[in-house]
């Protein structure tokens, strides 16, 4: 069977279209997740770069859908797609860590022997005398990569176990006074790429 017969085909048409939408959805809505996510970090040469691909990628999708609109599978295969490409994006992200966030710790306890061991790690950290509900507390802020905040809980949960913290991602901060990694985020890229190909 040529080709051309196999594309023709009532099975291509009831299987193959529905499968190729749902990967063409999958990846380009996977894309526009990233792309949106590098825009809310002010990575502006990147963000429109893949948002090219995506709207291709995209049409190449919505063409099929609506040449052919007799099979229904072909509407789910599109929305099934769609869905899954928002969660693997998200998930490519938080592989990826990319962008810099800010902790905020508060704690009753002394929080000099949490300050000394995050400066010791090369982190820059500002420490506050500030009033709780329950009195004196402190409050400790270091401004660190995404990709370090697994090594920072462990330390927090080990001087200050009952210390409440938070994280917020930040959109711009200077390098100073962070730890000495301008290139991490594209290691951080290039590692997650190849993770596969070592394996």
């Amino acid at each position: 069977m040529e080709f051309a017969e196999i594309f023709q085909s009532e099975a291509f048409k009831l299987y193959g279209i529905p499968l190729l939408i749902c990967l063409a959805r999958i990846t380009d809505v996977t894309i526009g997740t990233m792309r949106i996510i590098f825009i809310s970090k002010g990575m502006k040469y990147l963000a429109p770069i893949i948002g090219f691909f995506e709207i291709c990628i995209w049409l190449a999708a919505i063409t099929q859908v609506m040449t052919n609109l007799t099979h229904i599978s072909n509407f789910f295969a599109y929305a099934f797609g769609y869905s899954m490409g928002n969660f693997l994006g998200i998930f490519i992200e938080e592989k990826l860590a990319i962008g810099t966030v800010v902790v905020r710790i508060i704690t009753k306890k002394d929080s000099h022997a949490l300050a000394v061991k995050l400066r010791e790690g090369g982190y820059s950290v500002t420490v506050l005398d500030a009033e709780g509900n329950a009195g004196s507390v402190n409050v400790v802020f270091t401004v660190i990569k995404r990709a370090d905040v697994s090594k920072i809980l462990p330390i927090i949960l080990h001087y200050n176990p009952n210390a409440v913290y938070s994280i917020e991602d930040i959109r711009f901060v200077s390098e100073r006074g962070l730890p000495s990694s301008e290139a991490k985020s594209k290691r951080n890229i290039i590692n997650f790429l190849t993770r596969g190909i070592r394996k």
